[in-house]
């Protein structure tokens, strides 16, 4: 991958919430977001890092969903312990987005709105609005280039993957210099924070990986690399990316869902590839004895999965994603990586909710 020149916003002074941060400084700001009931004001914890070069601003956010925490942990390491040295350019990091909704462990605003549904918002109307006002105003419109971290909703893990409008060749640079093995794209609901980002002109993607209230060290691993790679991508750090085991462009998912209300015996992890007709999981009642097997409707890798082994009908298992040139050279890639590559690892922990085991052979019929 050729390394991109760009010379960014080239802000000599760059201002987040009223702070002014030189080329060279590394601050840390609290923006004021709200108020609270007793008027007090609600902060906004931000973390500027800029090189003494100018270059492209980029945006790093978490917790947009208050409840999604892998990402704040990706942001703590990138603020504590940056694996890298900034030659250039400027970082906004910001570890918890949705400040309200992370301190009561909730996905939503305290107004039960969702914030990834307000954005570009603006300086009236619902709480949800005019805290996405804030944000667009101060760290969306800031920046070149956007990077937000999301995990799967509860009681589901999703392996890591990278989002975005991939139509806009600036995010479709940007999603592949990240470095993630599967790539889907989508422009993302209306009022969610990447899309009205792109629109506004500084394109973003989105990684989504794990579970809500967990810091999964290696999901935390695979989001420093991502970063680090885009870092070194856009020339703001010294250095060679990180390559996946292999990289797939998707264009479609599905979700395999329960035809019978029982439990689950699973027979794929997160990140497996699966072929068509290949069994994905077998549901038993009570006793045991075995009521359907699951099975994958086409050729793909398993982007997400439930972690609950009861289910109704209806209920979502398994959410498989179709690689658009096939899955010949994944399963290739994935034959020759490592027990201990990022991927294999990723495989192993975030299938540690749920137990995998190969289907039961069932027994041959009587012919008496």
């Amino acid at each position: 991958m050729s390394r991109a020149v760009s010379t960014g916003t080239n802000h000599e002074t760059l201002t987040v919430g009223g702070v002014a941060v030189a080329l060279g400084e590394h601050r840390d700001i609290d923006i004021e977001v709200s108020q609270s009931y007793s008027g007090i004001p609600v902060l906004l914890p931000v973390n500027v890092m800029r090189a003494a070069k100018p270059g492209p601003t980029v945006f790093v956010t978490a917790a947009v969903h208050g409840d999604e925490l892998n990402g704040t942990g990706i942001v703590r390491e990138l603020i504590l312990r940056p694996p890298f040295s900034l030659i250039a350019g400027s970082l906004i990091l910001v570890p918890v987005v949705n400040v309200l909704g992370f301190e009561r462990l909730m996905r939503y605003m305290p107004d039960r709105r969702d914030l990834n549904r307000a954005f570009p918002g603006g300086g009236d109307g619902s709480l949800a609005r005019r805290f996405a006002g804030v944000i667009f105003r101060e760290i969306v419109r800031q920046s070149d280039y956007g990077i937000d971290f999301h995990t799967a909703a509860v009681r589901r893990t999703n392996f890591p993957n990278v989002r975005g409008d991939l139509t806009d060749p600036r995010v479709d640079e940007l999603a592949r210099a990240f470095g993630c093995g599967l790539i889907v794209n989508g422009k993302g609901p209306d009022g969610s924070l990447r899309r009205t980002a792109c629109k506004a002109g500084c394109p973003t993607i989105i990684l989504e990986a794990g579970e809500v209230w967990k810091i999964e060290p290696t999901v935390v691993e695979a989001g420093l690399r991502g970063v680090r790679n885009v870092l070194v991508h856009f020339g703001m750090v010294d250095g060679k990316p990180k390559k996946p085991a292999y990289q797939a462009r998707i264009e479609k998912t599905v979700w395999v869902r329960a035809d019978w209300g029982g439990m689950l015996q699973f027979h794929v992890a997160p990140g497996d590839v699966v072929e068509a007709n290949q069994p994905i999981a077998t549901n038993t009642n009570l006793l045991g004895k075995r009521q359907n097997a699951l099975v994958s409707p086409a050729d793909g890798v398993v982007l997400g999965m439930t972690t609950m082994p009861m289910v109704k009908p209806g209920d979502p298992v398994v959410h498989l994603a179709m690689p658009v040139d096939g899955i010949a050279a994944i399963q290739k890639a994935v034959a020759r990586a490592s027990d201990e590559s990022l991927h294999e690892r990723l495989r192993d922990d975030l299938a540690s909710n749920i137990t995998v085991s190969e289907p039961a052979k069932r027994p041959a019929k009587s012919s008496g």
